[in-house]
């Protein structure tokens, strides 16, 4: 008989942790919705069904907020208050009202607008906001099944220490897991900003998401493995296996308090080189979380959150409030604001353009190309940025920069909206720093010209790679090949750095590559001066600084750069790492 093997399955480290259980299989309580024909004399009626079913969808939700209210804090509990502002949607009841008026029964409506607007998110870049469409199923499903009268039973028959599984968790899900005491969770579908991920994160509940077959799988009573930290699920695992896992934890729950040590802590090599950490964020929710793990400063405000769950394009007000909420809390601290880095057909929706899909958005209208081809949108976030500027330390920066013409073009906008402010004498900072995203191989080319145009630089790597390989990483025959050690990237990168550094600005990095600790030795070697990474991975990347002399990391990056292709980089790492 053949020795027992290990079966692994390979998803997204939504939540860091280890956890060792039986599967309590959580089962999705699937149903059919079926088109019937309402006639025009009910139709009043199931409207108000509809308006019943959403308003018992929304006590539900205001139940889940409180939960994770009490446990988590209002940080926390706003991703509930992102839930409500899908549920009172004004498109989204208008167009379910509409299939309604036309004879449609509400739970057919329901699921055909849903998946309308889960089909379009599809087509968005940025994972954060792609993520989103599975809170909108969420919502969906629950309406329906309040339309329908069902209820979620199984989780009350949740065993303590279980670890679930399932193709999807709600909030409320996670929740209740949460009060059952289970040591960890692994679904389906997800990613690792989806709000159930997130939820996790914040309760310390190892999981991963992702996994796409793994409910199909497995069955309540197998032995299961989470591997939250490198996404990974062993089912039925060896005895050895076991043990490895078991010995592992231990030494995480060391690890863990030992980087609770380095909050207030500089983020300095052990011969004396300071770089500065900042944090990735999506909204003003987020800056206790970022300030609460020792970040130096926001390094990418990711400004398109504000034109999600609305119709109507947000108001010179709206930005401002936002950004400045941000900087005068992280003042002294900067806070680097993006302008919308958004696709024309968002903005389609909100009634702004009549643009058709684009075949391949990725390559399209969008970002500073949208910006300066509608600048009356561009304006009012700058003069939100700019008005914001009075109260803290901000510096602006262009998304998807592509050549020096679009540097002019969005300077000239810039400066006459500095002009607009002064002859109104509103108060703006006259010395804000204005800076540029090198997520393009065309800017990466050409960062020696660019660099003089600006006051600062950030790496995007997470498009730098998908651009320069031509791979979309979120496609998955050819995810594999998105390569953050081709030597093409790591020459790239080294190219930014010493190009910028040569006429005296700053460089920063904000892509995931610059929160994944393997690396940050080598980026420190290239000499980067800023990580911009989100608030859980501070504390790793400010270890893994202070562990190693900059004269050593060095050593790795130019041994590194001699390298001809990834094998023989991998070899030079785990060689020199393991010294």
């Amino acid at each position: 008989m053949p020795a027992k093997r290990d079966v692994i399955f390979k998803g997204v480290a939504a939540s860091s942790g280890i956890a060792i259980g039986k599967v309590f299989f959580l089962e999705d309580d699937d149903f059919c919705v079926i088109r019937r024909e309402i006639p025009s004399n009910a139709i009043e009626t199931e409207k108000r069904r509809l308006d019943n079913a959403v308003e018992k969808t929304r006590d539900e939700l205001k139940v889940v907020y409180a939960k994770i209210n009490g446990v988590l804090g209002k940080n926390y509990a706003r991703i509930a208050d992102a839930h409500l502002l899908i549920l009172d949607d004004p498109t989204m009841k208008r167009d379910v009202y509409e299939l309604i008026d036309n004879g449609v029964n509400a739970e057919y409506a329901v699921f055909k607008v849903i998946d309308g607007i889960v089909r379009s998110f599809e087509f968005i870049k940025d994972d954060y906001f792609r993520d989103r469409r599975i809170d909108i199923q969420d919502i969906g499903k629950k309406i329906i099944e309040n339309l329908l009268g069902k209820q979620r039973k199984a989780i009350a028959s949740l065993e303590e220490g279980s670890i679930v599984v399932s193709h999807n968790l709600t909030l409320a899900d996670t929740m209740a897991i949460r009060e059952k005491l289970v040591k960890g969770f692994a679904t389906d579908i997800g990613g690792k900003t989806s709000h159930t991920a997130i939820i996790a994160q914040g309760l310390s509940i190892p999981a991963v998401v992702g996994l796409k077959i793994i409910s199909s799988q497995t069955r309540t009573g197998d032995v299961i493995i989470i591997d939250g930290n490198r996404g990974e699920i062993i089912l039925n695992p060896t005895l050895e296996t076991i043990t490895k896992y078991r010995e592992e934890y231990t030494l995480q729950f060391a690890k863990r308090k030992e980087l609770e040590k380095l909050k207030n802590l500089p983020a300095e090599t052990t011969d004396n080189h300071k770089v500065l950490i900042f944090a990735n964020i999506d909204n003003p929710d987020e800056i206790e979380s970022i300030l609460s793990n020792g970040a130096m400063g926001v390094g990418l405000y990711r400004t398109e959150f504000i034109y999600f769950n609305r119709d109507t394009m947000p108001t010179e007000k709206d930005h401002f409030e936002n950004y400045s909420k941000v900087a005068e809390v992280m003042s002294p601290y900067p806070t680097v604001i993006r302008t919308f880095d958004l696709g024309g057909d968002k903005l389609t929706k909100m009634g702004f353009l009549n643009m058709e899909q684009e075949k391949n958005p990725f390559l399209g209208l969008r970002a500073i190309r949208l910006s300066l081809k509608y600048p009356e949108i561009f304006i009012d976030q700058l003069r939100g940025i700019l008005k914001a500027s009075a109260y803290g330390k901000v510096r602006l920066m262009y998304p998807m920069i592509s050549g020096i013409e679009e540097l002019y073009e969005a300077n000239k906008v810039l400066n006459k909206v500095k002009q607009d402010l002064r002859k109104k004498n509103i108060e703006f900072d006259e010395k804000m720093e204005v800076g540029a995203m090198i997520e393009v191989p065309s800017a990466a080319m050409i960062i020696d010209a660019i660099a003089k145009e600006v006051d600062f630089v950030s790496i995007g790597t997470n498009d730098l790679i998908q651009y320069t390989l031509a791979v979309d990483r979120v496609n998955e025959n050819v995810a594999g090949l998105y390569d953050p050690l081709h030597p093409a990237i790591l020459r790239f990168i080294k190219k930014i750095i010493d190009e910028s550094h040569r006429v005296g600005i700053t460089v920063s990095m904000c892509g995931e590559m610059a929160g994944d600790p393997y690396y940050t030795p080598v980026l420190l070697g290239f000499g980067l001066d800023q990580f911009s990474v989100s608030s859980a991975q501070i504390p790793e990347i400010k270890r893994v600084i202070r562990s190693i002399s900059f004269v050593d990391a060095k050593k790795i990056s130019e041994e590194i750069l001699k390298c001809r292709s990834k094998n023989s980089i991998l070899k030079t790492m785990d060689t020199i790492y393991t010294q």
